[in-house]
C-alpha cells in the first residue's frame, strides 16, 4: 500500500508548470534585459522591439538547455556530456546573433534606427551570463519541488507508520483484555472473594493500557508501573508459590519509551514459564536504563508450552512487538531471542538518540 501511494504521488506529482515558470522567468529577463539596453534613461520605442526581439532569440538555446539538455543530460549526471553541448549551444546561438541579429532587424523595421547595444565580446559575455543564470534558475525550482516532493513523501510514509502502529496497538490491546478476562472468569468459577479487588486492579491496568498509553511516547516510569500493575494482578491466577524477580537499574525516569513494549513479553512469560498453582517457578526480569540507552531481559522456563487458547492468537504479542520495533525504532534497537529446550529468553535494547 506505502509503495503504492509513493508511485500514484510520483506519477501525478507533475511540478514544472511550463507557463506560469517562463512567464515569471521572461518577464523578469525582460525588464532587466531592458534596463540594460537603455542604459538606465526611460526607454524608447526601439529599445522595447529590440529587447523583445533579443528575448525571443536567447529564448532558443535557453529552451534547448532547459528541456534537453538539463534532462537528458545533466540530470542523468553526464556532466563532461553536458558541459560539451552546453558550450556548443552558447557558441553557435551567441556566434548567430552576433552575425544575423542586427541586420535581420533592421529588415523587419526599417523604419527604427538600432544602436549597437553589445559589442561582440558582450554578446558572448551576455549569453554565457544569462545561460548560466537561467540554468541557476531551473535548477532553483527543481530543488524546490524536490524538497517540497521529499516533504509529501515524508508526511506519507509518517501517517502510513501511524497506521500500522494504530493497527497493531488495536491489537495488543484486545488481546491482552482476552488474557485478563480468562483470570476473572476463572476466579468468578471459584467464587473468589478477592474478584472484586481483581476487577478495580484490572481497571488499572486498562484505563493505562487503553487511554494512557495512547501516545507516541510515554515515561518510563509510567511503563514501570504497568509492569508492576499487571505482576500483582496475575497473583489473582492461583499461582501464589509463583514470582517474578525485577531488578531495575534506572538512571532518568522521565525517559521516553514507546509505551506497550514490555507488557507483551510478560504476558509470554506468564503464559509459558508457569506449569501450575501447585509449583514454584520465576520469572526473572533486569531493566536498565543509562542516557539513552534502555535495556530490557526477560527470562522464563518453558514448563507449559500446552494452552487452552486458540491458536490463531499464539504469538500476537511478540509479532507485533516486532513490527512495533522495526516501525518506531527502524535504526536504534536490536530484539534478540534465545529459546532452549527449556528456556526462553528475550533481549531489547533501545538507543533513544
Amino acid at each position: 500500500m506505502q509503495n503504492l501511494n509513493f508511485k500514484v504521488l510520483m506519477k501525478h506529482n507533475n511540478y514544472h508548470r511550463p507557463l506560469i515558470f517562463n512567464s515569471v522567468l521572461w518577464l523578469l529577463s525582460f525588464v532587466i534585459l531592458l534596463f540594460i539596453f537603455s542604459k538606465g534613461k526611460t526607454p524608447i520605442t526601439a529599445d522595447y522591439i529590440y529587447t523583445t526581439s533579443f528575448i525571443i532569440v536567447i529564448a532558443i538555446p535557453v529552451s534547448i538547455n532547459f528541456y534537453i539538455l538539463i534532462p537528458k543530460l545533466l540530470k542523468r549526471e553526464k556532466y563532461v556530456s553536458y558541459l560539451f553541448l552546453f558550450l556548443v549551444v552558447l557558441f553557435t546561438a551567441s556566434t548567430l546573433k552576433r552575425t544575423f541579429f542586427k541586420d535581420i532587424l533592421d529588415n523587419i523595421f526599417p523604419n527604427y534606427f538600432f544602436v549597437s547595444y553589445l559589442s561582440n565580446f558582450n554578446i558572448y559575455l551576455t549569453y554565457t551570463i544569462f545561460l548560466l543564470a537561467t540554468t541557476l534558475f531551473k535548477l532553483a525550482e527543481d530543488w524546490f519541488y524536490f524538497n517540497t516532493h521529499q516533504n509529501k513523501l515524508l508526511k506519507l510514509k509518517n501517517q502510513h507508520i501511524q497506521t500500522q502502529l494504530a493497527s497493531l496497538r488495536s491489537q495488543i490491546n484486545p488481546h491482552f483484555l482476552f488474557n485478563s478476562l480468562n483470570v476473572i472468569y476463572a476466579m468468578a468459577l471459584e467464587k473468589k472473594d478477592t474478584i472484586t479487588s481483581a476487577i478495580l486492579e484490572l481497571s488499572d491496568v486498562l484505563r493505562y493500557v487503553i487511554y494512557d498509553s495512547d501516545t507516541e511516547r510515554v515515561k518510563l516510569k509510567d511503563e514501570l508501573n504497568l509492569i508492576k500493575n499487571y505482576i500483582a494482578f496475575q497473583k489473582y491466577r492461583g499461582h501464589s508459590e509463583n514470582s517474578v524477580s525485577l531488578k531495575i537499574n534506572i538512571e532518568n525516569e522521565n525517559y521516553q519509551i514507546y509505551p506497550m513494549l514490555l507488557l507483551p513479553l510478560l504476558e509470554n512469560s506468564y503464559k509459558y514459564g508457569f506449569s501450575g498453582s501447585n509449583t514454584s517457578e520465576e520469572i526473572l526480569i533486569e531493566l536498565k536504563q543509562s542516557g539513552s540507552k534502555f535495556n530490557f531481559r526477560i527470562h522464563n522456563l518453558k514448563l507449559n508450552p500446552n494452552q487452552n487458547l486458540d491458536s490463531k492468537y499464539s504469538g500476537v504479542g511478540l509479532e507485533n512487538l516486532k513490527s512495533n520495533l522495526s516501525l518506531v525504532y527502524p535504526k536504534s534497537h536490536s530484539f534478540k531471542i534465545h529459546e532452549t529446550k527449556t528456556s526462553f529468553t528475550v533481549t531489547i535494547a533501545l538507543n533513544n538518540e
